[in-house]
């Protein structure tokens, strides 16, 4: 278990830090209890990694949750409530994931996957900068181009230039240089480097910073700082956690709330699961059904005792592979330093200033949306690009879902485009009287969907022509298909076409059916 710790023990530090604020604001954007946030994500690394069968993913609170949880906590009537319906849900994808519900997560074109991690990539990037520069209006975690603040994340990065506190942009730039520097040069250089990570040096620094800097033009107010709850005692942090109240079990709107939860857990997990299996080096298959299964059994404990709901994130997920996390100990290890870290040093945790956490994300958001990857998917051909962008520019402009489901929609069309060019192979040639010659060759698995190309091949036949199909390679003609070949025939007769059939079960002209040649029964009216 403990065979790569030299590689995850850093890598779960450094996804430590950049959980740290997302759990938080998280919470925060939610209108949930800002605890509840940590608790998803110490549940969602210790938990859902013990019992996941991915290597390299990281759980806990999802962004793309947050609204679906501020309004569910105003319509259930408080969070005691709400806790129900992350319990419910939690046993819902429980069942999903004995379903084997899991092979929903392979049905998303491999351009909409990318153009997600890019999408991503770009939303981590735009959305730190303002935080970087000590501009902390919209909280930590929220992806949304639409922001709670009712800004958005252009309008967001306009405002910031009025707000930019020098002390945070300092220890900001600082925290950014101190990690291209250990990535680029000091890691390559000696094996201490690549042990102590640059982020865990960029936080200690942040740390000194704001304590040395107090009482100067440097100094860094406490509205950029992590705001981690700090309890007084054993009792104080044990009043932290809240428990459902199982009375609203039969409110209806609790039920369609859990089942919500339980669908966009579901497919966001998914997502994020063919995603990060994507990025892992060693391309590793993850097992859906049991991450479904660990997902549902982390969001019930989540329930019970006043967590948010879970999901695999992408965000945590790629820092620890771009990290160099190995196996799913870092995952765990990073749950118990949250765990460890509100438990022992709250007060600690909150001298960090936002900026330098905002330097890390810059750096995971910069990772996952390099310019080259642009370049080598429109190298790739439309049918590549057009659903890679879309996608990119549904997640900028939407959220998560939206644009995946944008991305996915414009997908299908692409598919259905694809097959409509590749129904058949025509070759036409001139015979010595002027007559044309035409050989069509069907695809292997011709379906209502090529219908559009076949008619209109058919249709631009002249008058004389000679046309050749050959149903040789055939293996699925659908029934669609068949009655377009019955109703042309007459139209050939009378237009003095010939048609050869050439199936593997002989060659025939003008067959007076083809519905009888294969075997079909025609459709009643």
């Amino acid at each position: 278990m403990f065979k790569y710790i030299k590689n995850d023990l850093p890598a779960s530090i450094v996804v430590f830090f950049v959980a740290l604020p997302l759990c938080l604001g998280i919470a925060l954007a939610s209108g949930a209890p800002l605890f509840s946030g940590l608790i998803a994500g110490i549940i969602g690394g210790i938990v859902v990694g013990s019992l996941s069968g991915s290597q390299i993913g990281v759980s806990g609170p999802a962004a793309g949750l947050a609204a679906i949880v501020l309004a569910a906590i105003g319509t259930l009537g408080g969070y005691e409530n709400f806790l129900v319906a992350v319990v419910l849900g939690g046993v819902i994808q429980l069942i999903f994931g004995l379903l084997r519900l899991g092979i929903i997560g392979y049905y998303f074109p491999s351009a909409v996957i990318k153009g997600m991690l890019t999408g991503i990539g770009i939303i981590i990037f735009l959305k730190q900068i303002p935080h970087f520069f000590g501009y902390d209006a919209d909280p930590e975690g929220d992806f949304s181009f639409l922001q709670p603040d009712g800004e958005n994340t252009f309008s967001e990065l306009i405002n910031m230039t009025n707000y930019i506190s020098l002390g945070a942009t300092v220890i900001g730039v600082i925290a950014l240089l101190i990690l291209i520097l250990w990535e680029k040069v000091l890691s390559k250089k000696a094996k201490i480097f690549q042990l102590i990570q640059g982020p865990l040096v960029a936080v200690v620094l942040g740390i000194i910073f704001f304590s040395v800097t107090g009482g100067t033009e440097f100094a860094i107010t406490k509205e950029h700082l992590v705001k981690v709850p700090v309890p007084e005692g054993v009792d104080s942090f044990l009043a932290q956690f809240t428990f459902p109240n199982f009375s609203a079990i039969s409110n209806t709107d609790v039920w369609i709330t859990a089942f919500t939860i339980a669908l966009v857990a579901s497919l966001e997990t998914l997502l994020c699961v063919e995603a990060t299996d994507k990025l892992d080096p060693e391309k590793r298959v993850t097992p859906t059904n049991r991450e479904l299964l660990a997902q549902g059994t982390g969001n019930v404990l989540s329930g019970l005792i006043g967590g948010l709901p879970i999901t695999q994130v992408i965000v945590r997920s790629s820092a620890n592979i771009q990290s160099g996390g190995k196996t799913k100990v870092s995952a765990i290890i990073h749950g118990f330093f949250l765990l460890i870290s509100v438990m022992l040093i709250p007060a600690l945790l909150n001298k960090i200033p936002l900026s330098v956490l905002a330097a890390i994300l810059l750096v995971v958001g910069y990772k996952l949306a390099k310019p080259s990857l642009f370049k080598k998917m429109y190298q790739a051909g439309w049918k590549q690009f057009i659903p890679f962008i879309v996608t990119v520019l549904g997640l900028i402009f939407l959220d998560l879902l939206k644009g995946i489901g944008l991305g996915l929609a414009v997908g299908i069309v692409v598919v259905l485009i694809k097959s409509y060019q590749n129904s058949h192979f025509l070759h036409i040639e001139e015979k010595g009287d002027g007559h044309k010659r035409v050989k069509m060759t069907l695809a292997e698995e011709v379906t209502f969907m090529n219908k559009g190309a076949i008619l209109k091949e058919l249709d631009r036949l002249k008058e004389h022509s000679y046309l050749e199909l050959d149903v040789r390679k055939t293996r699925y003609l659908d029934n669609d298909i068949i009655e377009i070949l019955e109703d042309f025939s007459e139209k050939a007769r009378n237009r003095d076409i010939t048609i050869k059939l050439i199936s593997e079960r002989g060659e025939i002209e003008n067959p007076e059916s083809y519905i009888e040649f294969f075997k079909l029964r025609k459709k009643t009216s």
